[in-house]
C-alpha cells in the first residue's frame, strides 16, 4: 500500500530546517573563524547594509550541478553566495554577498548564475547593484564552467555599466580572474582585511624572483595609493557598508532617473572668508578642499580615491539639495598639474557623473602638464586626452570657477567654455592664458629684454606688462570665455542659481554607434 502524502504541516517543518540549514552557511565552526579574523559573515554583511526586514532572499536552495573530484559528495548552502533584494535608506536595491564560509566562497557554475541574474534583476527593476566580494577565487572542481561562469558576470557588468550604480566591496580575497567585475563596476570599497591581484605573491616569486607581501602587493592603501583599483578604503566591514550607504545617496536609482534631492540647506549667504584661502601668489600652495567645503552644503564632501593622484580633487556633495560631482586641481599636491594619474581620474570621474545625471562642478587653479619624459613615454597625450573627452562628451549640467591660474592646454582640459561649460565664474584673481606671465615674457619680449640697460628690471616690468593685459579675467570675460568675474564670497550662490537653472539643461549628442575614447 502506498504511503500517505505527507501533510502540510510536515512539509512545512522540512521546509524551515532545510531554510535553516542553509542559512547556517558553512556552519557555526567557519563562522567563528571567520569573526575570529575582523570580518562579517555574508549574511551579516547584508543585513548589516539593508533596512531592517527588508531583505528578500532569492535563490537560497540553488546547488551546483558538478559531480566530478568528489562535487557530488559537498554540501554548498546556497552554493557559497547570498543573493537578494531589499532597501537602502528606503531605497530599493539588489545584492549579492559572496559566503567565505562555504568552500571558501569559491565561484562555480550556479554560484556565478546567481550572481548575474541580479545584477540582471537589477537592470530590470532600475536598482543599484551592491556586491561583497569575499571569494578564494574559481571552483577548480567545476573546470570550464566555473570560467564561463565568471565570463557571464563580467558580460553582466558590462550592460549593466551606466545604466545602474554598480557597487563592490572588497571584504576578503579577491584574485585572478575574479578582480575584474570590480574593475568594470562604478565603485569599489575595499577593507584593510582585503586583497586584490592578479596574480599572488606566491606565483610572482615564482616566475619574476620578486618577494612581496601579500598586503604590499593588493591591500587597501596599494590599491588607494599606488594602482588606483579601489575608490575608498575602510577598516572594517561596518565602515565599508557605511561609505557604501553614502554613496549610493547621492546616485539617483538608474540612469533614467534624477539624483535625489535631500537634506537641503538654502543658506547661500556672503562668504567673506573665502577668499582669504587662496594666496595672491600665484607659486604659493593651499588645500583646494577647504574652499569645496564652504561651498557645499554642511561642509560635507565625500572624496573619491583621496590618495591617488592627489594632484586633483573629485567627490561628491549637494549644494542647496542637490547632488554635484566635484573636480578641483590641487595646489598643494605637485601645484596642481595635470598629469597621467589625475587626467585618468578625473576622465572617469566626469564619466560616472554625466552616466547618472550628476552636474559635475569644476574648480579650476592650473599651471598646466606635468612636463618629463617619464610623462610624455607614458602617455601623457593620449592619457590627457581623456580629459577633454569627458566634458566633451557630458551632457549634465557643467559649472567651472576658475580660482587663480589657469593656463594653456590644461585651462581647455579643465571644462573651459570652449569643451562645454554652461556656466563659467572666475574670481578676480583668476589667470587664464596661453602660460605664466613669467615664461610668456621671456618669449614675446626676449628681444627688448636682451637690449635693456638692466635686462631683471625689463624682465620683470614686461612680465608686469603681459600679466595686465592677458593674465587676468577680464580679457576672457570680454572675448565671452568667462560670463562673470564674481567677488569670491558670492561663489556658493552664484553655483546654487546656476544649478537650479541648468536643472532642466537637455543636449542631444550627434546620433552615432559610440564614440572611441582615448584610452
Amino acid at each position: 500500500m502506498a504511503d500517505k502524502p505527507k501533510s502540510m504541516s510536515s512539509r512545512v517543518k522540512e521546509l524551515n530546517e532545510a531554510r535553516a540549514h542553509n542559512e547556517a552557511g558553512g556552519g557555526k565552526k567557519r563562522i567563528e573563524k571567520q569573526h575570529a579574523q575582523g570580518k562579517l559573515t555574508a549574511r551579516e554583511r547584508i543585513d548589516s547594509l539593508l533596512d531592517e526586514g527588508s531583505f528578500n532572499e532569492i535563490g537560497l536552495f540553488r546547488r551546483n550541478r558538478t559531480t566530478t573530484f568528489g562535487m557530488d559528495a559537498v554540501d554548498a548552502p546556497a552554493d557559497g553566495v547570498v543573493t537578494g533584494s531589499g532597501t537602502v535608506l528606503g531605497r530599493p536595491v539588489h545584492v549579492a554577498s559572496q559566503d567565505f564560509t562555504v568552500m571558501g566562497g569559491s565561484a562555480g557554475e550556479a554560484h556565478n548564475k546567481k550572481v548575474v541574474e541580479m545584477m540582471n534583476a537589477a537592470v530590470t527593476a532600475g536598482t543599484p547593484f551592491i556586491i561583497f566580494n569575499d571569494s578564494g577565487g574559481a571552483r577548480i572542481q567545476e573546470g570550464i564552467d566555473s570560467l564561463s561562469g565568471y565570463g557571464q558576470v563580467f558580460y553582466a557588468n558590462v550592460q549593466a555599466s551606466g545604466v545602474i550604480p554598480q557597487v563592490c566591496i572588497i571584504a576578503g580575497p579577491c584574485a585572478g580572474g575574479a578582480v575584474y567585475s570590480p574593475a568594470l563596476a562604478d565603485y569599489v570599497i575595499q577593507t584593510r582585511k582585503a586583497q586584490m591581484f592578479i596574480t599572488g605573491p606566491g606565483v610572482i616569486k615564482q616566475v619574476t624572483g620578486e618577494e612581496i607581501s601579500a598586503d604590499a602587493l593588493g591591500g587597501a592603501d596599494a590599491h588607494q595609493s599606488v594602482s588606483g583599483v579601489n575608490h575608498f578604503v575602510a577598516d572594517t566591514d561596518e565602515q565599508a557598508i557605511l561609505i557604501a550607504k553614502k554613496l549610493l545617496s547621492f546616485f539617483p536609482q538608474n540612469c533614467q532617473e534624477q539624483p535625489p534631492i535631500v537634506d537641503m540647506d538654502p543658506d547661500v549667504s556672503y562668504d567673506k572668508d573665502l577668499a582669504k584661502i587662496v594666496p595672491v601668489e600665484d607659486k604659493q600652495g593651499y588645500d583646494v578642499r577647504e574652499i569645496i567645503k564652504r561651498v557645499v552644503d554642511l561642509e560635507d564632501f565625500l572624496e573619491v580615491q583621496a590618495e591617488y593622484a592627489k594632484n586633483i580633487v573629485v567627490g561628491y556633495a549637494r549644494i542647496n539639495g542637490r547632488s554635484v560631482g566635484i573636480v578641483a586641481n590641487q595646489p598643494s599636491a605637485l601645484a596642481g598639474v595635470l598629469d597621467i594619474n589625475a587626467s585618468d581620474k578625473g576622465s572617469r570621474f566626469v564619466n560616472t557623473c554625466d552616466a547618472f545625471n550628476i552636474p559635475v562642478i569644476t574648480f579650476v587653479d592650473v599651471p598646466g602638464y606635468l612636463p618629463g619624459v617619464a610623462q610624455e613615454h607614458g602617455g601623457i597625450i593620449r592619457h590627457g586626452a581623456k580629459l577633454l573627452y569627458a566634458y566633451s562628451r557630458a551632457t549634465v549640467p557643467l559649472i567651472t570657477v576658475v580660482l587663480r591660474k589657469s593656463y594653456g592646454g590644461s585651462y581647455l582640459a579643465m571644462a573651459a567654455r570652449d569643451l562645454g561649460a554652461d556656466r563659467v565664474f572666475a574670481w578676480p584673481t583668476a589667470e587664464i592664458a596661453v602660460m605664466g606671465a613669467e615664461g610668456a615674457a621671456a618669449v614675446v619680449f626676449r628681444k627688448e629684454i636682451e637690449a635693456a640697460d638692466d635686462p631683471e628690471a625689463a624682465r620683470q616690468e614686461k612680465i608686469a606688462e603681459y600679466r595686465d593685459t592677458f593674465s587676468t579675467p577680464f580679457m576672457a570675460a570680454a572675448r565671452g570665455l568667462v560670463d562673470e568675474i564674481i567677488d569670491p564670497g558670492e561663489t556658493r550662490a552664484k553655483i546654487a542659481n546656476a544649478l537650479e537653472m541648468l536643472a532642466s539643461k537637455r543636449k542631444k549628442a550627434p546620433r552615432k554607434r559610440h564614440g572611441i575614447e582615448p584610452v
